[in-house]
């Protein structure tokens, strides 16, 4: 049972009681993330996220912030989405309070010292170059660049080296000012915890946080793809890293558990028509599998695969073999065990109070809206072969087919003319 209270300054609160656990998650989600970020600022929500953790009024360093919470033996963290950011700490329940006064005290008041914002700056540029080293992150991105050209939701969440290197102290504090407001931000808390007492200790700590009117995000637009695409990036690796992706639908789309079921029984799972097909039988490859992501107003539908460069035509085809033949339809068994599969990740997920308290807080921040997992379950239950059919066949798309690959290769030209459905 989730408890939900809306403080005096618009800050969110939900809670859910887990009598039987010994920890504590505390969860902040915030409305910044790449989708808030014009060209110019580019990853200055990542920077803000980096910048939190470098000192705060209670705490003036990022060593007096960790050891607070490693010397009760927890851990936080906090990470940066294209939708949102997020701040996290997970503690034995005795060391509640301590752990709620560390965190509403490093996004409430935090330093943004500019002489650490500029070593910072140099440490983000290093993680972008990290990233961009592992070959399957970039088949990512250009899988991303293709399904949303010229638009935040096409690019690196981090920004590139050359925007973060634009990036002000006026900027990131500007930033900051403007989304990190008690009305573009959500608490949940998870664990062996009332909501009466969550609300007292939060009210105390967050009275002083200033309000504001944040910056709407950047909508993605209808898709307008109407032809295959395909992108490489030539690399000399041992490994081809291929991804095939079609656009996707939004969270709240009434095919959503459709497309799910569809991606479950297509390739998530050793029991899954990509995984039996292309590793199993033909030996194609080590790792294949499907995925779905949904968004405020758009998503994607990707199988991505890890090959011999010599097997990669090889592994697109049987790829692409295998969508047609999804289309044709899943049988009731099929899809009983797809059903089963995603339902029994989502209960043992929620055995963990940091997953209890992100299932309420991210939907509470992104849609108004908290569905329990017993709805979730009882969707899932709604979904029909007829309707992974339909829904297979109206977004395995030709003409909407999109094809990444990083790896040795001098062409993309026959890359591009496998892609027929």
């Amino acid at each position: 049972m989730v408890e939900r209270t809306v403080l005096p300054n618009g800050l969110r609160l939900l809670t859910e009681c887990m009598p039987h656990t010994r920890s504590v998650s505390i969860c902040y989600f915030v409305g910044a993330g790449s989708r808030y970020e014009g060209d110019a600022e580019a990853g200055v929500s990542h920077y803000v996220e980096h910048m939190l953790f470098k000192g705060s009024q209670k705490r003036p360093s990022s060593m007096a912030i960790s050891s607070a919470i490693e010397e009760v033996g927890g851990s936080m963290n906090g990470s940066t989405e294209r939708e949102f950011s997020s701040y996290w700490c997970k503690v034995a329940r005795p060391h509640f309070l301590i752990a709620l006064d560390v965190l509403t005290d490093l996004i409430v008041s935090p330093l943004l010292d500019p002489a650490e914002m500029e070593r910072e700056r140099g440490v983000i540029q290093e993680e972008l170059g990290m990233t961009n080293d592992y070959p399957g992150y970039r088949m990512e991105m250009l899988i991303d660049e293709m399904l949303w050209p010229n638009q935040p939701m096409g690019r690196d969440v981090g920004g590139t080296k050359e925007s973060v290197q634009g990036i002000t102290h006026a900027m990131l504090a500007d930033y900051y000012r403007r989304q990190y407001v008690p009305s573009n931000a959500v608490l949940g808390v998870a664990g062996e915890v009332s909501h009466g007492e969550v609300v007292e200790a939060v009210e105390a700590l967050v009275r002083a946080w200033p309000p504001g009117k944040p910056r709407p995000w950047y909508p993605a637009g209808l898709p307008s793809q109407t032809a295959p695409q395909t992108r490489l990036e030539r690399r000399k690796t041992e490994q081809a890293h291929l991804g095939l992706a079609l656009p996707g639908i939004p969270t709240s789309h009434p095919d959503r558990y459709a497309l799910d079921m569809l991606s479950a029984a297509l390739g998530e799972g050793m029991s899954s028509r990509l995984f039996m097909e292309v590793r199993e039988r033909r030996g194609l490859a080590y790792d294949i599998h499907s995925s779905v992501n949904h968004f405020r107003d758009t998503g994607s539908f990707m199988v991505s695969s890890g090959v011999d460069p010599k097997k990669g035509h090889d592994t697109v085809t049987t790829i692409l073999e295998e969508l047609r033949r999804v289309k044709d339809g899943v049988s009731q068994e099929e899809l009983n065990r797809a059903r089963e599969l995603v339902k029994g990740r989502l209960l043992l997920r929620m055995e963990d109070t940091r997953a209890v308290a992100a299932w309420a807080g991210v939907q509470e921040l992104l849609h108004d809206l908290v569905m329990s997992v017993d709805d979730v379950v009882a969707r899932l239950e709604e979904v029909t072969p007829e309707k992974v059919q339909r829904a297979a066949n109206d977004y395995l798309v030709a003409e909407r087919l999109n094809l990444a690959v990083v790896g040795p290769y001098r062409s993309q030209r026959l890359f591009h003319s496998l892609l027929r459905l």
